[in-house]
């Protein structure tokens, strides 16, 4: 029986891109070795990390404007402390819509003075803030694209005269729209770009070196971009399998294609939920993430028939964040509408017989 993968991360990924990858691992290009036993500085390697970081200039329409991609490690948790050491100087801004946002904010609180803009959390970071003014001279206005646990998402980039940064860690490559207003973004790999291991960061070079401090070379985003990702050993099969997805997301037409793809797939979900009088929407209906459906039952004694259902089509990964409850249908690129078609048919049949 197929599963239907809406796990929020490791997420699903496109077949043949994991085919393609377990291939590799047995055998690198008729080079006789596997990839994760390839020198990562070997011509092999080096060529497939230039490739990587090239897609992801080009899918983001930011190739030959300044900006420099980047594979790192330590996931978008490890971000949070190196945007601040490298970028923030006297103070800087953060929006607060969700539990990675305020991890953010913790860690950037270590270097220097942070002002919380704004915040969703007074009704549990269900609605992105809207009404709310941003202070002048910050080194930066550091937003969160997407909400993966709360189920949010910025339908419209803030208008800053800051420098702005953001995580888009769970929607990064989903959907169309300008990157070059973004000084720096990052995100993890393991939702639309690959699997666990590496996270890509596009940084502006010219927000860079502006800070008095000492910064550790590991932590440098100067000496990382100077040594063109490989300062230190890089996360080979991780950098491998993202460059071969971001070549799946060229070949459907690139992001633009998937985001109108993204956004059927939204519509289905969103349409059954509010119709249907077994459950309800957590987020605001404005600010509904096309990435992660949040919803709840509106009579919590149906769950084990409502799991029963789901566990009988080979639905995986549906349980919601323990800070939300209910469930989450996480629906990346990779995921077909069939999928969700299928979670749908198990809503109405829920709803048919209780």
């Amino acid at each position: 029986m197929q599963l239907h993968n809406f796990s929020a991360g490791p997420s699903i990924l496109p077949k043949e891109v994991m085919y393609q990858a377990g291939e590799a691992v047995k055998e690198l290009n008729n080079s006789k070795l596997s990839l994760i036993e390839i020198s990562h500085r070997s011509k092999a390697f080096i060529e497939i990390m230039d490739e990587a970081c090239e897609l992801a200039l080009r899918l983001t329409g930011l190739e030959n404007q300044g900006y420099k991609a980047l594979f790192v490690q330590g996931g978008a948790s490890l971000q949070f402390l190196m945007i601040a050491y490298n970028l923030l100087q006297n103070k800087a801004g953060y929006l607060n819509t969700g539990t990675w946002s305020d991890k953010a904010i913790k860690e950037a609180k270590l270097f220097g003075d942070v002002v919380e803009v704004s915040s969703s959390k007074d009704k549990n970071y269900n609605y992105i803030p809207k009404d709310y003014s941003i202070p002048s001279g910050l080194d930066y206005l550091h937003i969160t694209t997407n909400n993966t646990i709360f189920g949010t998402q910025y339908k419209s980039i803030p208008k800053t005269t800051s420098p702005l940064v953001a995580d888009m860690s769970s929607d990064i490559f989903s959907r169309d729209f300008d990157y070059s207003k973004f000084d720096l973004f990052y995100a993890g790999a393991q939702k639309n770009m690959g699997p666990a291991g590496t996270t890509l960061v596009i940084i502006k070079e010219s927000i860079l070196g502006k800070v008095s401090r000492a910064i550790p070379s590991m932590l440098n985003y100067q000496i990382q971009s100077s040594k063109d990702s490989m300062f230190n050993t890089p996360p080979v099969f991780a950098v491998y399998t993202s460059m071969l997805n971001m070549r799946w997301i060229e070949a459907q037409g690139g992001v633009k294609v998937l985001g109108e793809k993204n956004a059927s797939k939204a519509k289905l979900i969103y349409e059954e939920i509010d119709r249907n009088n077994r459950f309800e929407g957590f987020a605001n209906q404005e600010d509904r993430s096309n990435m992660n459906a949040t919803f709840n039952l509106k009579d919590p004694s149906l769950a084990e028939a409502f799991d029963g259902f789901c566990e009988a089509a080979g639905i995986s990964g549906l349980k919601g964040h323990r800070s939300v409850g209910g469930y989450r249908a996480s629906m990346y690129n990779a995921m077909s509408i069939e999928s969700v078609e299928i979670l749908v048919d198990c809503m109405q049949a829920l709803e048919k017989k209780y």
